[in-house]
């Protein structure tokens, strides 16, 4: 399969080209149903075991969501459905869609986060309310991941304090330490690894240890990359997105995450218990055009599960 034309960095640092390989080995990607139904076969695009997140997103029906699940998983692939607790309107509901899952399509792994709508529809408002109901634990769940939020999450603490924030993830890794199932953080995406750097020391700081699965958005024009950061929250990060727009010789360029990903990878590679575990890509500019990325820069561990078959 043709790789598209990625550019390279120019006069990389020594040694950057490895170190960003190893960090890219094991990624995470998140699809939706109607964009992973555009995909003829995921064992042409994602290595082999690759973790697949599908996003649910307000609106779309259980149906839809479980028979994705059931597709990729009938790939070959780990499926991690979002559970968005301002979206289940009860325990009933919740204990229905795990059942479903786990019958189906054989899930045993879940994202569980507060969900994109203001308002909750039934009881939940929060993960840990969706925790605390026990159905995960109950059904063998061998694994479930949490929201993370580097640049803070205004939802939760509109000013800017994270006192909330982190008094929820103290709960978290609490709660991980006497749950059987594994569980780490996968994060809102941005574009500085700075703050990303400073805020997993933080966490480390505060004792909290579960494995921190960074979010990154995938190859995209900038426009696009620009309207789904403000969408979405992303805090002071975007101001790269903003730079870039005013050099006009890069607006028809695709904004792409080769410098927050290297410096995060040479970070890594320098302090080896640096709490960020693994990569987790938003596809923002489509699944193909992340997956021929990981391809160029992941080395043998991008290879797609059909070409290492």
């Amino acid at each position: 399969m043709a790789l598209l034309p990625f550019r390279k960095s120019a006069a990389p640092a020594a040694g950057a080209a490895d170190a960003l390989e190893g960090f890219l080995k094991g990624y995470s990607i998140e699809v939706m149903p109607r964009t992973a139904a555009k995909i003829e076969d995921f064992r042409a695009l994602l290595p082999e075991g690759t973790r697949v997140y599908i996003a649910h997103i307000d609106g779309t029906p259980i149906e839809d969501m479980v028979a994705t699940a059931r597709r990729i998983s009938g790939e070959g692939f780990t499926v991690m459905p979002h559970f968005p607790a301002r979206i289940i309107a009860d325990a009933t509901m919740l204990g229905d869609w795990i059942a479903r899952y786990q019958g189906e399509a054989g899930v045993t792994e879940a994202l569980l986060l507060a969900g994109g709508v203001t308002e909750p529809k039934g009881d939940f408002h929060s993960s840990m309310q969706l925790i605390e109901t026990g159905l995960f634990d109950k059904a063998g769940f061998t694994r479930l991941h949490v929201a993370g939020h580097p640049e803070g999450n205004k939802d939760i603490d509109p000013d800017g304090s994270d006192a909330m924030v982190m008094e929820a993830l103290r709960w978290k890794q609490a709660f991980s330490e006497r749950t059987d199932a594994e569980m780490a953080m996968a994060t809102q995406f941005c574009f500085e690894a700075e703050p990303v750097i400073a805020w997993a020391d933080r966490l480390a700081a505060e004792g909290i240890r579960l494995p921190i699965h960074i979010g990154i958005a995938g190859p995209a024009k900038l426009q696009t990359m620009i309207k789904f950061a403000v969408a979405c929250g992303v805090g002071p990060s975007l101001r790269v997105l903003r730079r870039r727009a005013k050099d006009v010789t890069k607006l028809v360029l695709p904004f792409e995450p080769d410098e927050i990903l290297t410096a995060l990878a040479m970070h890594k590679a320098a302090h080896p218990g640096f709490g960020i575990a693994q990569v987790h890509f938003f596809p923002l500019g489509g699944i193909q055009t992340t997956a021929d990325w990981v391809q160029t820069h992941a080395g043998a561990s991008g290879r797609p599960a059909a070409l290492s078959a």
